[in-house]
């Protein structure tokens, strides 16, 4: 479990200082994986540097398993570091190694025999699906297979907990959509604990189980991602839920919003609106919609508007909710 008790970070700047982190208190349950949201500035990367003690925190504590990193020694912490692995929007891999030595490099710096180690590297390389990239050097891979391989050497240590800072923010979606199942599959199989920041609602939307929302250096609201992605409360929560424009767009007081998001519901031959129309005689505008395909997967958020009573509504939402994958709620 990672506890973060009234956490603050104060950056002393030219111009005076600057609060980057503001109280923020968070409770990370072991098996979650956690998104941690926000807008450029929020002080996401601050955040998760401070987990990891990578920043000193100004005031305040991060507990791990009960363990203050804030109270531990240079020794102690690199010891309890190995527990707490890390991967980048930018992989930060070793341009001058290859593939197998990268994922060795943690290994020879905990000590570890070279065979050992080139055994791990190996089995790691198994687990992210690049197992004939060993003698590659990172120059040659493309961006995703570069980050599988900062993956597999977060790795190498039998980390407790995965803390990813924007890894995916410079893929393109359908990467980005191969990396998050990666990310998932390791989680499963090795009982990690994972932390993702992210700007992208999308990406907490896909894997994450809880999700906190940072604005301006502090917490705005926090809670399951079903929860808080259907009924934002927050001004910051809602900017990142809602299409652009949608809370400042004009629409007939009759009419009622619904809030589809595919959370990869298996595309169909004839779009769901269209059937919904067929099968129900419902009839409903898209008044915005934010979504992709990934395969044959369906990926977003899409507001509609019904221009009729509540019980054709609730129809609607009930004819929606029966297609796996999908979540659907009436909004203000």
């Amino acid at each position: 479990m990672i506890q973060l008790d009234h956490l603050n970070k104060t950056f002393t700047t030219k111009d005076g200082d600057v609060d980057a982190l503001k109280d923020i208190c968070l409770t990370v349950n072991d098996g979650d994986i956690y998104g941690i949201i926000g807008m450029s500035g929020a002080g996401k990367s601050t955040l998760v540097r401070c987990i990891n003690m990578l920043e000193s925190p100004t005031s305040g504590a991060v507990l791990v398993d009960g363990v203050d990193m804030t109270k531990l020694s240079p020794a102690e912490l690199r010891e309890k570091r190995r527990n707490i692995t890390m991967i980048f929007q930018s992989f930060n891999l070793l341009m001058q190694r290859t593939c197998l030595k990268n994922i060795c490099f943690p290994l020879e710096l905990a000590g570890r025999p070279k065979a050992e180690a080139e055994k791990k590297a190996k089995e790691l390389l198994e687990l992210v699906g690049l197992p004939d990239k060993a003698n590659v050097y990172p120059a040659q891979l493309s961006g995703g297979q570069q980050q599988r391989i900062a993956i597999a050497r977060a790795l190498a240590t039998n980390p407790q907990v995965l803390l990813c800072d924007e890894a995916t923010s410079a893929l393109d979606p359908k990467t980005t959509h191969a990396i998050l199942e990666l990310i998932r599959d390791i989680h499963d199989k090795m009982g990690l604990t994972v932390i993702i920041i992210t700007h992208q609602m999308n990406v907490v939307e896909e894997i994450c189980n809880r999700v906190a929302i940072l604005d301006h250096g502090s917490v705005v609201e926090e809670g399951n991602v079903t929860d808080v992605f259907s009924q934002p409360k927050s001004d910051a929560a809602k900017r990142l839920v809602y299409p652009d424009g949608f809370q400042d767009a004009e629409f007939p007081k009759t009419m009622h919003k619904i809030r589809v998001v595919y959370n990869g519901a298996y595309a169909t031959s004839k779009p769901l609106i269209a059937q919904m129309a067929e099968e129900e005689g419902i009839l409903a505008s898209i008044l915005f919609a934010s979504t992709r395909s990934i395969g044959k997967k369906a990926y977003g958020t899409m507001i509609l508007g019904i221009d009729d009573d509540k019980e054709t509504v609730d129809r609607a939402i009930a004819y929606i909710r029966k297609t796996k994958d999908i979540e659907v709620e009436e909004v203000e």
